[in-house]
């Protein structure tokens, strides 16, 4: 059964945190046209010695959010979600918990480690914890931690993708688990939301299709590759982050590396810092999952979430009769 905060969503989907390029324009945009926007927390990166600018997005989209809403009565935005890397490498940690308290975050998502006190601070200020899970003994081990809902992220989906198909997966937590469940993995049409929710799923989290959008706080390049790829360019490595992810070949070859005979890293080399503004390592490694072969132009995040909706609605109606 799904939480009131997740049951009046234009269409079933949440977008999911994307590093570095989910920031303030993508989320306000994604919640006006209906769907939940979310950006991970240590995207607000700022240098030494200045104020958390954590603390200035979450101010701007809540104020922005309350303005639509005024503004359009009938067609409220989305809530929004804020995603915490909970690894012990994460210095801000702390510091980011207590701002997203401060400031009522709705929706929390968290990554790379389930923590009770995370969740017991989004349920004291009246949200909801959601965390992302690669199998079903991390999803039972988040859920005894006291998260609400499951994120699976399943073979095929962008960043930090887990090697399951999202039949087994969402099988497997089904069999125990009755509460909000999101499933993440090559999901870039109306058609494959309907899919997802068909297998078991409540909403579908996607990420990569809004890469190429204009909101979307990627360099040009990352998004026109986005448009020119399909599943056949994406490669599965570790090396880049101590944990398997995904990635667009093409930004492998040309950061001078071949993707065909890649290194491989433990989960040692994981390092999150605190959000510093220095460039990192690998920074021109672009991320993205297996469903982007549906992606072939650049529009506005609105346009993307319309054509989601469109889908769907046919896909439903095709189905259903």
């Amino acid at each position: 059964m799904l939480p009131p905060i997740l049951s009046n969503l234009r269409i079933p989907v949440v977008a999911s945190p994307m590093f570095i390029v989910s920031g303030p324009d993508l989320v306000i945009a994604q919640c006006k046209a209906g769907i939940v926007g979310s950006f991970p927390a240590l995207n607000a990166r700022e240098s030494d010695g200045e104020a958390p600018l954590l603390d200035a997005w979450l101010t701007r989209i809540a104020e922005e959010l309350d303005r639509h809403n005024q503004a359009n009565p009938d067609r409220p935005a989305a809530p929004f979600a804020v995603n915490q890397i909970v690894h012990r490498s994460n210095a801000r940690l702390e510091r980011d918990i207590e701002i997203c308290h401060r400031h009522k975050v709705p929706i929390w998502i968290t990554s790379l480690g389930a923590r009770v006190e995370v969740n017991q601070a989004a349920h004291d200020c009246g949200g909801i914890a959601l965390h992302d899970v690669i199998n079903n003994v991390f999803a039972r081990k988040a859920i005894e931690k006291g998260a609400d809902g499951l994120i699976a992220v399943a073979a095929g989906a962008g960043g930090h993708a887990g090697p399951q198909s999202p039949f087994a997966l969402v099988q497997e937590i089904r069999d125990w688990f009755d509460g909000p469940l999101l499933l993440s993995g090559a999901i870039a049409t109306g058609r494959a939301v309907l899919a997802a929710q068909a297998m078991g799923a409540d909403l579908a989290y996607i990420g990569s299709p809004f890469i190429a959008t204009e909101e979307a706080n990627a360099p040009a390049d990352y998004k026109r590759m986005i448009t020119e790829s399909g599943a056949m360019d994406i490669v599965t490595s570790s090396l880049f982050t101590g944990v398997s992810g995904n990635y667009l070949a093409p930004s492998i070859r040309a950061a001078g590396m071949d993707p065909d005979n890649l290194e491989t890293a433990d989960a040692s080399a994981m390092n999150f810092g605190g959000g510093s503004s220095k460039a990192k390592a690998w920074s021109q490694i672009w991320g993205s999952g297996q469903g982007i072969g549906a992606v072939r132009d650049i529009v506005p995040a609105a346009t993307r979430i319309d054509r989601l909706a469109c889908e769907y609605a046919a896909a439903k109606a095709a189905i259903c009769g």
